[in-house]
């Protein structure tokens, strides 16, 4: 056995005899309702700070935008390779209280769970970063480089004043990258689809009720006519890059015999998904409307780029003869990834094996994430974290207390193996 074997068994062991510490943190994390919108993050963010102020790791914070906290602390020799670890303190609204069965913010361990809005995505995985580089720091290991932690606000709106707010102002730089979030216990994720989210606008003309189909022209009549034409999309082939085929492979792999129940979904990761998410227009029931909007949600494959499905939009409702207008709002990227033998993959997953004994490998996610900011600046990049998949951002959000620890086990055991290669 070589001596960092033995240093990562050493670090897991540490990890196993303070798993108390680590529990603790994350309920505690969890009673700090940090909810986005409106996005306050500074109790939170306190609360972080003074778990840092115990060990004496270094930190910068920034406010990004009212009450939104970044922190950026590192432990380290700064003259090696750098890791960064990332995740957000934001959380979604709770939504309807009486379809909880506990208090969204109580933390509360219970038959081996723990409870609450945020367990899953992500306060389990950001808990479990902030410990593993707190326990680094606690034993004195001397690393041959510097180990970040970047914690964001605002991912859960779109992530403006978070990773991508760091980067543009040069303030995260890395070699590699880990983001906490929520994933399958033995398959982190290293490629993500691309979003595509629109505004469909159409315009029509006013009139008396009383004289439809006759007078004016429908603005709502016309829009039903442009959704079918919208959800023709998901009927398009992509030809998807050969180079992208076998992660394509592996994901549908993983849902056949990982995440069964995701069997059905299997085509999602070829195709460009399409929500009719939102739907508004006309005045009132006897007047013919004269406008009416619909914002529409797309999953972009590999293959296809933000431009080219506009441009097949616009030849479709061209056909139409409708008065309209598209307007792009949120989340904007095109499919990503990182390759299973870069250095950052090989380290979590080969970790994932070493920790749990059994076979782990990358796979594709079929939504999007921050992962894609930290790719545009060339930084590779994946997701590995804690998480009862089936609970997140719905009601009675929980995750297990063992997931919990075994993903801190990783966390810590991979900055060894990332930071020691050449």
């Amino acid at each position: 056995m070589n001596d960092l074997q033995e240093l990562k068994l050493r670090l897991i062991d540490e990890v196993e005899n303070n798993k108390d510490e680590l529990i603790e943190f994350c309920s505690k994390l969890i009673q700090i309702p940090s909810v986005n919108p409106p996005g306050n993050t500074t109790e939170i963010t306190a609360f972080i700070e003074n778990y840092l102020k115990e060990i004496n790791i270094p930190y910068e914070k920034y406010e990004s935008a009212d009450k939104m906290f970044n922190l950026v602390a590192s432990i380290g020799n700064a003259e090696g390779k750098e890791l960064v670890y990332c995740g957000h303190t934001d959380v979604v609204p709770v939504g309807d209280l009486s379809k909880w069965d506990f208090a969204p913010f109580s933390g509360e361990v219970k038959d081996g769970w723990m409870l609450g809005r945020g367990a899953s995505d992500m306060k389990a995985g950001l808990a479990g970063i902030i410990f593993a580089t707190k326990m680094l720091k606690k034993l004195n290991i001397d690393l041959p480089g510097k180990l970040t932690l970047a914690i964001v606000p605002d991912e859960e709106t779109g992530g403006e004043y978070g990773v991508p707010w760091l980067l543009k102002r040069g303030l995260v730089k890395g070699d590699g990258c880990l983001i906490a979030e929520p994933s399958s216990p033995l398959n982190p994720t290293i490629g993500q689809k691309g979003s595509y989210w629109f505004e469909l606008e159409v315009r029509g003309e006013p009139g008396h009720g009383s004289l439809s189909p006759l007078a004016g022209r429908n603005a709502i009549v016309d829009t039903i006519r442009a959704i079918d034409e919208v959800r023709t999309l998901w009927d398009l082939k992509i030809d998807i890059p050969e180079e992208t085929q076998p992660l394509i492979e592996v994901s549908k792999k993983y849902m056949r015999e990982v995440e069964n129940d995701r069997l059905k979904y299997q085509e999602v990761l070829e195709k460009i998904s399409v929500n009719i998410g939102t739907i508004n227009g006309g005045t009132k029931s006897n007047v013919i409307p004269d406008y009416c909007k619909v914002q529409v949600d797309c999953r972009l494959p590999f293959g296809i780029t933000e431009e080219e499905v506009t441009e097949i939009l616009k030849s479709k409702l061209d056909g139409l003869n409708i008065d309209y207008s598209i307007k792009r709002f949120g989340y904007k990227s095109v499919a990503n990834y990182t390759p299973a033998e870069n250095p950052i993959c090989k380290s979590i997953v080969d970790n994932i094996s070493f920790v749990t004994g059994k076979e782990a490998y990358g796979v594709m996610q079929w939504a999007s994430s921050d992962a894609r900011h930290f790719r545009q600046y060339d930084i590779p990049v994946l997701q590995y974290g804690p998480a009862y998949l089936p609970s997140i951002h719905g009601c009675n959000e929980k995750v297990r207390v063992e997931d919990i620890v075994r993903c801190a086990k990783v966390y810590i055991t991979a900055v060894i193996d990332f930071l020691y290669q050449r």
